[in-house]
Protein backbone atom coordinates (compact mmCIF):
# COMPACT_ATOMS: atom_id res chain seq x y z
CA UNK A 1 0.00 0.00 0.00
CA UNK A 2 3.02 2.01 1.23
CA UNK A 3 4.44 1.53 -2.32
CA UNK A 4 1.40 2.36 -4.39
CA UNK A 5 0.93 5.93 -2.28
CA UNK A 6 4.89 6.59 -3.08
CA UNK A 7 4.50 5.93 -7.25
CA UNK A 8 1.23 8.02 -7.35
CA UNK A 9 2.78 11.02 -5.85
CA UNK A 10 6.21 10.61 -7.88
CA UNK A 11 3.59 10.44 -10.63
CA UNK A 12 1.56 13.52 -9.49
CA UNK A 13 5.49 15.55 -8.67
CA UNK A 14 6.42 14.31 -12.34
CA UNK A 15 2.72 15.92 -13.92
CA UNK A 16 3.20 19.10 -12.01
CA UNK A 17 6.74 19.93 -13.23
CA UNK A 18 6.29 18.95 -16.72
CA UNK A 19 3.25 21.49 -16.21
CA UNK A 20 5.50 24.01 -15.13
CA UNK A 21 8.92 24.13 -16.62
CA UNK A 22 8.08 24.43 -20.15
CA UNK A 23 5.52 26.67 -19.40
CA UNK A 24 8.71 29.53 -18.33
CA UNK A 25 10.37 29.21 -21.82
CA UNK A 26 6.75 30.38 -23.71
CA UNK A 27 6.73 33.17 -21.69
CA UNK A 28 10.48 34.62 -21.72
CA UNK A 29 9.68 33.71 -25.41
CA UNK A 30 6.58 35.95 -25.84
CA UNK A 31 8.76 39.20 -23.50
CA UNK A 32 11.30 38.92 -25.86
CA UNK A 33 8.88 38.90 -28.60
CA UNK A 34 6.98 42.14 -27.87
CA UNK A 35 10.42 43.51 -26.66
CA UNK A 36 11.96 42.85 -30.61
CA UNK A 37 8.70 44.43 -31.91
CA UNK A 38 8.67 47.56 -29.49
CA UNK A 39 12.53 47.98 -30.79
CA UNK A 40 11.04 47.64 -34.25
CA UNK A 41 8.74 50.30 -33.74
CA UNK A 42 11.41 52.97 -32.06
CA UNK A 43 13.64 51.76 -34.83
CA UNK A 44 11.18 52.71 -38.00
CA UNK A 45 10.31 56.11 -36.07
CA UNK A 46 13.67 56.92 -36.11
CA UNK A 47 14.36 55.91 -39.75
CA UNK A 48 10.85 57.80 -40.75
CA UNK A 49 12.63 61.15 -38.96
CA UNK A 50 15.74 60.69 -40.43
CA UNK A 51 14.07 60.60 -44.24
CA UNK A 52 12.21 64.09 -43.01
CA UNK A 53 15.46 65.34 -41.93
CA UNK A 54 16.95 64.86 -44.76
CA UNK A 55 14.32 66.30 -47.14
CA UNK A 56 14.00 69.25 -44.65
CA UNK A 57 18.62 69.67 -45.41
CA UNK A 58 18.18 68.64 -49.23
CA UNK A 59 15.73 71.85 -49.67
CA UNK A 60 17.93 73.84 -47.42
CA UNK A 61 21.10 72.98 -49.62
CA UNK A 62 18.84 74.04 -52.26
CA UNK A 63 17.79 76.86 -51.41
CA UNK A 64 21.05 78.42 -49.60
CA UNK A 65 22.73 77.94 -53.56
CA UNK A 66 19.74 79.94 -54.95
CA UNK A 67 20.42 82.35 -52.56
CA UNK A 68 24.51 82.28 -53.15
CA UNK A 69 24.07 82.83 -56.89
CA UNK A 70 21.08 84.97 -57.32
CA UNK A 71 21.70 88.83 -58.25
CA UNK A 72 22.83 90.78 -55.12
CA UNK A 73 19.79 93.19 -53.72
CA UNK A 74 20.28 96.37 -51.05
CA UNK A 75 21.88 95.30 -47.97
CA UNK A 76 18.30 95.01 -45.25
CA UNK A 77 17.73 98.24 -43.46
CA UNK A 78 16.68 99.83 -39.84
CA UNK A 79 13.21 98.99 -40.57
CA UNK A 80 13.64 95.10 -42.06
CA UNK A 81 16.33 94.42 -38.68
CA UNK A 82 13.42 92.95 -36.42
CA UNK A 83 12.01 90.40 -39.32
CA UNK A 84 15.57 88.58 -40.22
CA UNK A 85 16.30 85.45 -39.66
CA UNK A 86 18.92 82.46 -40.40
CA UNK A 87 16.27 80.52 -41.93
CA UNK A 88 15.06 83.62 -44.38
CA UNK A 89 18.08 85.67 -44.95
CA UNK A 90 21.73 84.03 -44.55
CA UNK A 91 23.69 83.52 -47.43
CA UNK A 92 21.87 85.54 -49.59
CA UNK A 93 24.13 87.94 -51.72
CA UNK A 94 23.33 92.04 -50.97
CA UNK A 95 24.94 94.88 -51.35
CA UNK A 96 26.08 98.15 -49.35
CA UNK A 97 27.37 101.66 -49.90
CA UNK A 98 29.31 103.85 -47.31
CA UNK A 99 32.58 104.86 -45.61
CA UNK A 100 34.52 102.03 -44.10
CA UNK A 101 36.34 103.04 -40.75
CA UNK A 102 39.68 101.43 -41.10
CA UNK A 103 40.19 102.99 -37.65
CA UNK A 104 37.83 100.55 -35.79
CA UNK A 105 38.96 97.73 -37.18
CA UNK A 106 38.41 94.30 -34.84
CA UNK A 107 40.55 91.15 -35.81
CA UNK A 108 39.21 87.86 -34.78
CA UNK A 109 40.70 84.38 -34.97
CA UNK A 110 39.80 82.14 -38.24
CA UNK A 111 41.39 78.88 -39.67
CA UNK A 112 41.06 78.67 -43.66
CA UNK A 113 41.83 76.88 -46.64
CA UNK A 114 44.96 79.61 -46.33
CA UNK A 115 45.69 78.53 -42.72
CA UNK A 116 45.40 80.41 -39.41
CA UNK A 117 45.00 83.98 -39.28
CA UNK A 118 42.06 86.43 -39.07
CA UNK A 119 39.23 88.15 -40.36
CA UNK A 120 39.51 91.93 -40.53
CA UNK A 121 35.79 92.93 -39.36
CA UNK A 122 35.31 97.07 -40.37
CA UNK A 123 32.20 99.33 -39.55
CA UNK A 124 30.61 100.27 -42.62
CA UNK A 125 28.89 104.02 -41.95
CA UNK A 126 26.12 103.98 -44.12
CA UNK A 127 24.54 107.71 -45.51
CA UNK A 128 21.49 107.38 -43.22
CA UNK A 129 23.09 106.57 -40.23
CA UNK A 130 22.89 103.08 -40.16
CA UNK A 131 26.16 101.02 -39.33
CA UNK A 132 26.91 97.47 -41.04
CA UNK A 133 30.02 95.55 -39.84
CA UNK A 134 31.71 93.80 -43.31
CA UNK A 135 34.31 90.82 -42.96
CA UNK A 136 36.90 92.29 -45.80
CA UNK A 137 38.16 89.05 -46.16
CA UNK A 138 41.68 87.04 -44.20
CA UNK A 139 44.88 88.11 -43.51
CA UNK A 140 47.22 85.45 -42.52
CA UNK A 141 48.49 85.36 -38.40
CA UNK A 142 52.22 87.07 -39.55
CA UNK A 143 50.80 89.47 -41.67
CA UNK A 144 47.80 91.01 -39.51
CA UNK A 145 49.10 94.58 -39.22
CA UNK A 146 47.13 97.36 -40.50
CA UNK A 147 50.63 98.58 -42.59
CA UNK A 148 50.19 95.29 -44.40
CA UNK A 149 46.66 95.81 -45.94
CA UNK A 150 46.88 99.22 -46.03
CA UNK A 151 46.93 99.41 -50.00
CA UNK A 152 43.46 97.77 -49.39
CA UNK A 153 42.09 100.94 -47.56
CA UNK A 154 39.70 103.19 -49.72
CA UNK A 155 38.87 106.34 -49.26
CA UNK A 156 35.49 108.06 -49.36
CA UNK A 157 32.25 105.77 -50.71
CA UNK A 158 32.76 102.26 -50.92
CA UNK A 159 30.47 99.76 -52.29
CA UNK A 160 30.63 95.94 -51.05
CA UNK A 161 28.87 93.34 -52.59
CA UNK A 162 28.78 89.45 -50.50
CA UNK A 163 26.83 87.15 -48.34
CA UNK A 164 24.55 88.21 -45.28
CA UNK A 165 25.85 86.79 -42.39
CA UNK A 166 23.94 86.51 -39.39
CA UNK A 167 26.06 87.04 -35.60
CA UNK A 168 27.89 84.67 -33.95
CA UNK A 169 27.34 85.18 -30.48
CA UNK A 170 30.05 84.01 -27.59
CA UNK A 171 32.81 83.01 -28.86
CA UNK A 172 34.55 79.22 -30.31
CA UNK A 173 34.08 75.66 -28.43
CA UNK A 174 35.87 76.31 -25.08
CA UNK A 175 37.16 80.15 -26.03
CA UNK A 176 34.75 83.01 -25.02
CA UNK A 177 35.44 86.47 -26.71
CA UNK A 178 37.32 88.65 -24.49
CA UNK A 179 36.51 92.65 -25.70
CA UNK A 180 38.86 94.11 -22.95
CA UNK A 181 41.44 92.39 -24.09
CA UNK A 182 40.91 92.45 -27.34
CA UNK A 183 40.64 88.56 -28.27
CA UNK A 184 37.57 87.68 -30.30
CA UNK A 185 36.93 83.88 -31.61
CA UNK A 186 33.55 84.69 -33.58
CA UNK A 187 31.76 87.35 -35.23
CA UNK A 188 29.76 88.77 -32.23
CA UNK A 189 28.11 91.76 -33.82
CA UNK A 190 26.50 93.03 -30.38
CA UNK A 191 29.57 92.70 -28.70
CA UNK A 192 31.75 94.34 -31.34
CA UNK A 193 29.61 96.92 -31.70
CA UNK A 194 29.37 97.32 -27.89
CA UNK A 195 33.34 97.32 -27.95
CA UNK A 196 34.06 99.72 -30.79
CA UNK A 197 30.88 102.25 -29.24
CA UNK A 198 29.01 101.57 -32.69
CA UNK A 199 25.40 103.06 -32.69
CA UNK A 200 22.67 101.44 -35.24
CA UNK A 201 24.51 98.73 -35.95
CA UNK A 202 22.91 95.58 -38.42
CA UNK A 203 22.11 92.48 -36.41
CA UNK A 204 24.45 91.05 -39.28
CA UNK A 205 27.77 91.47 -40.76
CA UNK A 206 28.11 90.59 -44.78
CA UNK A 207 31.20 88.59 -45.85
CA UNK A 208 32.67 90.61 -48.56
CA UNK A 209 33.41 88.57 -52.02
CA UNK A 210 36.82 88.69 -53.86
CA UNK A 211 35.96 91.88 -55.57
CA UNK A 212 37.21 93.78 -52.68
CA UNK A 213 41.15 92.07 -52.61
CA UNK A 214 42.52 95.53 -54.66
CA UNK A 215 45.20 95.29 -52.52
CA UNK A 216 46.13 91.24 -52.05
CA UNK A 217 45.03 91.81 -48.15
CA UNK A 218 42.50 90.94 -46.73
CA UNK A 219 41.47 88.44 -48.70
CA UNK A 220 37.82 88.19 -49.69
CA UNK A 221 35.41 85.84 -50.61
CA UNK A 222 36.48 82.91 -48.68
CA UNK A 223 33.18 81.57 -47.17
CA UNK A 224 32.85 78.12 -47.19
CA UNK A 225 29.46 77.42 -47.92
CA UNK A 226 29.03 73.97 -46.92
CA UNK A 227 26.46 71.56 -45.02
CA UNK A 228 26.93 68.20 -43.48
CA UNK A 229 24.27 65.25 -44.91
CA UNK A 230 23.89 62.19 -43.54
CA UNK A 231 20.89 61.45 -42.94
CA UNK A 232 20.44 58.97 -45.38
CA UNK A 233 23.18 56.83 -44.10
CA UNK A 234 21.20 56.98 -40.59
CA UNK A 235 17.56 56.25 -41.93
CA UNK A 236 19.23 53.19 -44.08
CA UNK A 237 20.79 52.05 -40.67
CA UNK A 238 17.69 52.28 -38.01
CA UNK A 239 15.52 50.81 -41.01
CA UNK A 240 18.31 47.54 -41.36
CA UNK A 241 17.71 47.82 -37.65
CA UNK A 242 14.67 47.45 -37.43
CA UNK A 243 14.92 44.71 -39.82
CA UNK A 244 16.82 42.91 -37.67
CA UNK A 245 14.76 43.46 -34.61
CA UNK A 246 11.81 41.66 -37.01
CA UNK A 247 14.37 38.73 -37.66
CA UNK A 248 15.33 38.57 -34.23
CA UNK A 249 11.72 38.00 -32.85
CA UNK A 250 10.53 35.44 -35.66
CA UNK A 251 13.61 33.42 -34.71
CA UNK A 252 12.56 33.27 -30.75
CA UNK A 253 9.06 32.38 -31.94
CA UNK A 254 10.19 29.69 -33.33
CA UNK A 255 9.84 26.34 -31.05
CA UNK A 256 13.55 25.20 -29.24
Amino acid sequence: MTEKVGVAMNRASTDKAGETIPGRPRRSRAFMIGAMLFLTAVFIALGTWQVQRLFWKLDLIARIDARIHAPPVPAPGPSDWANITAKNDEYRRVTASGTLDYDKDVLVQAVTERGPGFWVMTPLQQPDGATILINRGFVPKDRHGRAVRAAAEVAGNATITGLLRMSEPGGAFLRSNDPDAGRWYSRDVAAIAAAEHLHNVAPYFIDADATENRGGLPVGGLTVVCFRNTHLFYAITWYLLALMSVAAAYAVRMPI
